[in-house]
């Protein structure tokens, strides 16, 4: 074995240690952050960085959220292997990879045309076939697809988005950071039930804003 084959499995080993210290036990969730290579989705200045666990910046103004916090909203999420999930704030695409390994079916938008795009052809490279990545404005869901099983947010709302909620399937479970963008944020998870929804918070967690409306990018 090579010196550069000992160096990534050592780095695997210390990347799943790092998620399982930060309360990750879901061994479907870690088996799925194990499979995706989290430096395939990172580009430029700080691609060697990939493996620590922090939130880089990406094009747009926006970052890829650090693992331990990309693994406990997908623990909190339970997705169930029949799932279809809608996920708003594509961004890099690393989320939706992830859940591409849990889910039957996902559904990813985001209001940056300069962001799905290389996704689209990144998931092709990486024959991701469960995944259909869109440009839209994520606030408003995709009604033509609703309900849905699981919706993950990946931008800070001021509250769960009403239109987001109306399209969550009774018994199914929205996962989605709450709060001011510059001030701390609440990862909340939110389960539709038959007297109406139930809200638990997770973590303080500091997400970008959500923004309605489609970028001119």
């Amino acid at each position: 074995m090579s010196d550069e084959e000992i160096t990534d499995a050592e780095r695997k080993m210390q990347f799943l240690y790092a998620l399982r210290s930060k309360g990750v036990r879901d061994t479907n969730v870690l088996t799925a952050m194990e499979k995706v290579d989290r430096g395939a989705f990172i580009t430029g200045t700080f691609a060697d960085r990939a493996y620590e666990d922090m939130p880089l910046p990406i094009a747009c103004g926006q970052t890829i959220s650090q693992p331990s916090v990309v693994a406990l909203m997908t623990q909190a999420l339970d997705v169930q292997p029949r799932d279809k999930v809608l996920e708003v704030g594509t961004g890099s695409g690393y989320q939706a990879a992830i859940l591409s390994h849990l889910a039957r079916r996902v559904y990813s938008i985001d209001r940056h045309a300069r962001l799905t795009r290389p996704v689209r052809a990144l998931f092709e490279k990486l024959d991701i076939t469960n995944v259909t990545i869109m440009t839209g404005d994520g606030s408003r869901g995709l009604p033509e697809q609703a309900p849905f099983d699981r919706i993950i947010v990946t931008a800070a709302a001021e509250d769960p988005p009403g239109p987001l909620l109306a399209q969550l399937r009774m018994g199914g479970i929205m996962v989605v950071p709450v709060g001011q963008s510059d001030a701390v944020q609440s990862l909340i998870k939110v389960t539709r039930g038959e007297e109406g929804f139930e809200y638990e918070e997770l973590l303080p967690v500091r997400f970008v804003p959500l923004l309605e409306g489609v970028a001119q990018d």
